[in-house]
């Protein structure tokens, strides 16, 4: 029989392995089983995040937080996008948690198109010279309540950097409006396009 003290003494090294273990769940484990409201996301996000239309974003591997945000944002109505209307009427604040949760877990798509080599680098220069990764991330993943803006599709990412720098309205950035004040449109698609190729 082990003595007391043997007994104890393992138990800090169990608790380790226990914990660990957590760290070696597989990616098919780790993943959330979508809500069943994200089935009224599929038609315009596409199945698992992944928009197939350009005017469109894609949600796959947003940041938790700001698909929340903005979840909530567009239910109350303080984000005016009328695609979305209606679409979050009755959901409760678990239910877009649970939204956000499933669609931060999925994987983005990578970029759909081969991006030219002039443009690419014209919007690289604009992306530094702004310094976009010091708020978006060095990878263009995003974090927190910033966005992620690597493969995200390029029509939806130039629309939008149009709408900030052009019509800033409740809901919108404010940082953002004022970080593109000044640059031409073909500035901009040059930026998206550069973005939008990424992986």
């Amino acid at each position: 029989m082990p003595s007391k003290r043997s007994v104890l003494s393992g138990a800090p090294l169990a608790g380790a392995l226990l914990f660990l273990a957590g760290f070696f769940v597989s990616p098919t484990q780790a993943q959330p089983a979508a809500p069943a409201s994200a089935a009224r996301c599929v038609a315009c996000h596409g199945a698992n995040g992944n928009s197939v239309i350009p005017t469109f974003p894609s949600l796959a591997g947003q940041p938790k937080v700001f698909l929340e945000n903005h979840l909530v944002l567009i239910r109350e109505g303080m984000r005016d996008i009328p695609a979305m209307k209606g679409q979050l009427d009755g959901l409760s604040d678990k239910e877009l948690g649970a939204l956000a949760t499933y669609f931060s877990a999925q994987t983005p798509a990578a970029p759909r198109t081969t991006p030219q080599p002039e443009t690419f680098e014209r919007g690289k220069v604009i992306a530094k010279n702004m310094l976009c990764a010091s708020c978006h991330e060095s990878n263009y993943a995003g974090r927190d309540q910033m966005p992620r803006l690597a493969a995200q599709h390029e029509t939806y990412l130039r629309d939008v950097m149009k709408q900030f720098r052009d019509h800033p309205a409740p809901g919108r950035d404010t940082v953002m409006s004022a970080s593109l004040h000044g640059l031409k449109d073909a500035d901009l698609a040059d930026l998206a396009h550069y973005l939008a190729h990424l992986k």
